[in-house]
């Protein structure tokens, strides 16, 4: 049953990134496969927020008129505006995984207005590099934490 443990590692990702090396682990798979099915259960999530977020939205504006009440700003509001800012849309793709979870990172793409396809694009890469470096860096720590303990 490794398919059980695929989807167990694609859905923590779902969640939030760093679950699903940490799931991969656990469930004692090699890392390789660990990472590709961190990228799948982040771009997973990034597919249906982008998907869906219109739909969404037609629901809510039918429901739920606009109203014109000022938008506050909140201190993450405003940290968020300064990624933007500063990073584009390639400083909020490479924080989704660390910072943000998917879904958070993908609402806020198109909360700023980014292109689809580059959200995607940039999201993928994104998952790609934070996949290869954190998933490594979790299979060693088992290492690290025996060495440690004979010294």
């Amino acid at each position: 049953m490794p398919y059980l443990k695929y989807f167990s590692v694609i859905f923590a990702s779902m969640l939030k990134f760093l679950g699903g090396p940490l799931a991969g682990l656990a469930m004692g798979l090699p890392w390789i496969e660990t990472a590709i099915c961190c990228v799948i259960g982040m771009m997973t999530t990034v597919f249906l927020v982008l998907f869906l977020s219109e739909v969404f939205t037609k629901i809510r504006l039918k429901y739920f008129p606009a109203t014109t009440k000022p938008k506050k700003f909140t201190k993450t509001m405003r940290w968020a505006v300064k990624i933007k800012q500063r990073f584009g849309l390639w400083g909020i793709a490479l924080l989704t995984p660390i910072l943000f979870s998917p879904a958070g990172g993908a609402l806020l793409s198109v909360a700023f207005g980014y292109n689809r396809k580059q959200i995607i694009v940039k999201m993928f890469l994104s998952a790609v590099f934070w996949a290869m470096v954190q998933t490594p860096i979790f299979y060693q720590l088992p290492k690290i934490k025996a060495f440690l303990s004979y010294i």
